[in-house]
């Protein structure tokens, strides 16, 4: 249970927040033809898909509360996490969930229903999703700027 209320004057704070997630995907659109999806999608889209130890990296702003110096409880926010982010996606293969039926599961798209999920966090306004894929790459969504 949070407590205290936030302030409604002074800056704006931000907490980010790091999870892990390993999960598997294939990346194939059933509208392109075999060689269309290979030329798009190259290795990624083996038929038996490939695996990934995502670092999901979720970014919160808000005013800090005037009781806690806070911008959210962070047992909240990790509660919110292990429900609607590791236990849905942990262990997963991408494409077998229903979030993924009618695009394909490329890590943007990973990345946007992320940050949809923690939308629906009261604890504090979700400001950007960060997903590392690999070392090399990485996906951001968000909405850092014109929010209160």
């Amino acid at each position: 249970m949070a407590v205290g209320v936030a302030t409604s004057t002074g800056p704006k704070a931000y907490l980010s927040r790091r999870y892990r997630v390993s999960a598997s995907h294939r990346l194939h659109s059933e509208a392109y033809s075999a060689e269309e999806n290979l030329a798009v999608y190259g290795k990624c889209n083996n038929p038996h898909g490939h695996g990934h130890n995502y670092a999901v990296e979720v970014t919160l702003g808000g005013r800090l509360n005037a009781e806690t110096g806070m911008v959210c409880d962070l047992g909240e926010l990790d509660e919110f996490a292990r429900i609607h982010l590791i236990e849905r996606f942990d262990g997963m293969n991408l494409n077998t969930l229903d979030e993924f039926r009618d695009v394909v599961p490329t890590t943007e798209n990973f990345t946007a229903e992320v940050y949809r999920i923690f939308q629906g966090f009261r604890g504090a306004l979700v400001v950007r999703v960060r997903i590392e894929e690999t070392g090399n790459n990485s996906f951001e969504i968000g909405d850092e700027f014109g929010r209160g």
